[in-house]
């Protein structure tokens, strides 16, 4: 998991350092990754303290329980998922554990799962690693790539804009519409706003955020709320999209193309567009219309098992790994998408899935790990040539030196405080990264739906 971590910011870092080489010409830099950082960052809600309190990270129904035949894990934590479980379960707003432990157990663990799903509401079967490789999305999840780009058009390049008093930062003058939500798609955003690029995030009035988690990823950022079904708002919207270099969506493949923001309607209606996109499971395969966070694909795909104490009980990785991971990787990919546009022209679309991302940690042969060799799945449940394929390492990392020891535990992780939190510190490395975000503690939702101008 270390490896990920470090390297997913690695290659964020090298890519937005591409970026600045590509607008201004200069060569790129070694990146150093700091592990203390990379430490820090990944757990950032751990050291989060808004007006030095320490925020509720989960809600009382999230976690792991027991069904008739073993575990499943629910998420909770935004109210109209709460309420979809409860009125599946049939358990009231102030039920406390015991009588959900009873709901809970009355169902088996994958007719929990489908059950939740026809309801809107998130459980997730706990699963071992070789269940999850002979199950029918496993086999879809395997087969993708980690990262999918389809170029669309023959757009022809757009200039690098200027970027007003940021305009020495890699992004600089970069438009980004940030439709994302808990944690790998505000995480990429974030990457983005960092190395200088005008990330708006944009919300529906009617899906409440969580406030701890907007102040732990809307660094950087501004926020509105606009509801595409309001005819002025959409207005609005659109007047947004005209000028917008990336537009970056985080919910489940097709859910917004009724608003014409699936790829396809944006690159005809705004050629030189770069879109992307994060799922939890992917865009095809029996599950790809699923709802899903992290916790969920680590109790399914096996890493809560491979994770287990006692080999019974489920547990989890010590941070959400798959949602950081994912977002530095699609900055990454935004980052080249954004000099492959620039360069060559076309319509750039990027798609990554934290179903895919876990497939890479699961089948990671330079990982020597002994649990997941005791929970390797039969030759037949995944086709080695592309196993060799997808984790042949790159022929040269010259580039990316990962001084990444792990952090001191007598030393403090470093964090930043102000506007009355306290937060992990940036974690990217790239040339003349900035030491802290550019804003910290805006609220939800608090900005007009326009952009501030380009000089």
């Amino acid at each position: 998991m270390a490896e990920l971590a470090v390297d997913s910011v690695a290659l964020a870092s090298h890519a937005i350092d591409l970026a600045r080489s590509a607008r201004s010409g200069a060569r790129t830099a070694p990146v150093q990754v700091d592990g203390a950082r990379v430490a820090a960052s990944f757990g950032s809600e751990r050291l989060l303290r808004i007006d030095g309190a320490r925020p509720e990270v989960w809600g009382p129904l999230s976690g792991f329980w027991r069904a008739s035949d073993g575990w499943v894990r629910t998420h909770g934590n935004y109210p109209h998922h709460d309420a979809a479980l409860r009125g599946l379960l049939g358990v009231a707003a102030d039920a406390d554990r015991a009588q959900i432990e009873r709901a809970i157990g009355r169902w088996s663990s994958t007719e929990l799962e489908d059950a939740a799903h026809a309801v809107g509401a998130i459980v997730g079967a706990v699963r071992t690693r070789h269940e999850w490789m002979l199950h029918p999305h496993a086999r879809v999840v395997a087969e993708a790539p980690t990262v999918t780009v389809t170029r669309r058009g023959d757009a022809a390049p757009r200039a690098w804009a200027s970027g007003g008093g940021r305009a020495t930062l890699p992004l600089a003058g970069i438009r980004v519409i940030d439709m994302t939500r808990v944690l790998a798609g505000p995480v990429a955003a974030r990457d983005l706003a960092l190395a200088g690029a005008q990330v708006l995030r944009v919300d529906s009035p009617r899906l409440a955020e969580t406030d701890w988690i907007h102040l732990d990823t809307g660094q950087g950022k501004r926020s509105t709320l606009l509801d595409l079904d309001d005819l002025g708002d959409r207005r609005a919207f659109d007047e947004l999209l005209e000028t917008a270099d990336v537009v970056l969506t985080g919910y489940r493949p097709g859910a917004l193309d009724r608003y014409g923001l699936d790829a396809e309607t944006l690159t005809q209606r705004h050629p030189g567009v770069v879109t992307a996109a994060v799922s939890a499971w992917g865009e095809s395969g029996p599950w790809a219309h699923r709802r899903g966070f992290d916790s969920i694909v680590q109790a399914v795909t096996g890493i809560a098992m491979i994770e287990s104490r006692d080999g019974i009980t489920p547990g989890a990785l010590p941070v959400q790994a798959l949602d950081h991971s994912t977002g530095h990787f699609l900055a990454a990919a935004i980052a080249t998408a954004l000099i492959e546009q620039r360069t060559h022209g076309g319509s750039i679309d990027v798609r990554m899935s934290l179903a895919r991302v876990a497939h890479e940690l699961l089948t990671d042969p330079y990982d020597p790990s002994p649990s997941r060799a005791e929970h390797e799945p039969p030759a037949d449940a995944r086709d080695p040539s592309h196993t060799r394929a997808t984790h042949e390492p790159p022929a040269d990392r010259s580039h990316l030196r990962l001084t990444a020891p792990a952090p001191d535990a007598e030393q403090p992780l470093p964090t930043r405080t102000r506007e009355g939190l306290t937060y992990a510190a940036p974690v990217l490395a790239f040339t003349g990264a900035p030491d802290d975000y550019a804003t910290v503690g805006g609220r939800w939702g608090a900005n007009p739906p326009i952009w501030a101008e380009r000089h």
